[in-house]
């Protein structure tokens, strides 16, 4: 199975009450770690690669190395970019073959954000690309994401309405108290705002910085219209932590496999819990 537009995975995840993992790629190990759980919990899913993976890893080997996971699987897989910060980088990535992006122009007045929102939107959908938007702030640092506490900000509710009557964007994600990257105490998520926005709102909406969430926050938030949860910080740490125990053991280890295919083994089993979490097994 080829790579899907994400609109398709959301708007069956939306008809359903269940959400979709959005989960980054940083090298190989982290791809083929997160394909093959979704593949065992035959779970609907969204490789992200953002700005700051594409620089790393590089444009054809990320499109290359997707192709050849999809290539001959049978989950329902799209490749989306995140955080796209121009429409110069969204057009690029639209033409090397993603099947959905996102602009985030969430730095940018409301009314801004709208006309450059709506510029993406009419260019991805006229080749079948799905559009991911994001309005609020969402604070933290991850990637080349950073926000500074003191600027994120809430969406709010009647913005989200008029937003996405006219960008016709067909993700909204949604700043109601989570970050991006490493927490230093649990987020309080406002629930309040979140069922205000999806009672005005008929479409996925999407819930960044989830890698600190506590797990009962996350099941709650997917049950009041969160269908796409990004998570990438998680897995970073659990990558790390297994070559950092692999390393306490043998300090003299120097076998890249014998470290990295561990490290992919503890994506794996990370990923699969958040499937179990985000209620997509077994919605392929």
């Amino acid at each position: 199975m080829g790579l899907v537009p994400m609109a398709d995975i959301l708007e069956k995840a939306n008809d359903e009450y269940y959400a979709v993992g959005g989960f980054n790629i940083n090298n190989m190990e982290f791809l083929q770690g997160i394909i093959w759980a979704a593949e065992e919990t035959n779970s609907p899913l969204i490789l992200q690669a953002s700005e700051g993976a594409i620089k790393y890893i590089g444009m054809d080997y990320v499109i290359n190395m997707v192709k050849a996971a999809v290539r001959d699987t049978h989950i329902p897989v799209a490749l989306h970019l995140d955080h796209g910060s121009s429409y110069e980088v969204i057009m690029r990535c639209i033409r090397e073959g993603f099947s959905s992006v996102m602009y985030d122009g969430s730095k940018y007045p409301f009314k801004q954000n709208i006309r450059l929102t709506k510029e993406v939107v009419k260019a991805a959908h006229s080749v079948g690309v799905t559009v991911e938007a994001e309005l609020g702030k969402i604070g933290g640092t991850e990637d080349d994401v950073d926000v500074d506490e003191k600027d994120a900000k809430f969406t709010k509710p009647e913005e989200a309405e008029e937003f996405v009557e006219k960008t016709g964007v067909d993700a909204l994600a949604i700043a109601i108290g989570t970050a991006h990257g490493v927490y230093k105490g649990d987020p309080e998520l406002d629930f309040d705002r979140l069922e205000k926005i999806n009672s005005s709102l008929n479409m996925p909406l999407v819930l960044h910085g989830a890698s600190g969430v506590p797990d009962e926050d996350v099941r709650k938030a997917v049950s009041m219209g969160i269908n796409k949860v990004n998570v990438n910080t998680a897995f970073q740490q659990a990558f790390t932590a297994k070559i950092k125990e692999l390393f306490d053991k043998d300090p003299e280890l120097y076998d890249p496999r014998k470290y990295c295919g561990p490290a992919r083994d503890a994506i794996s089993e990370a990923v699969k819990e958040k499937i179990e979490i985000l209620g997509s097994k077994n919605r392929a």
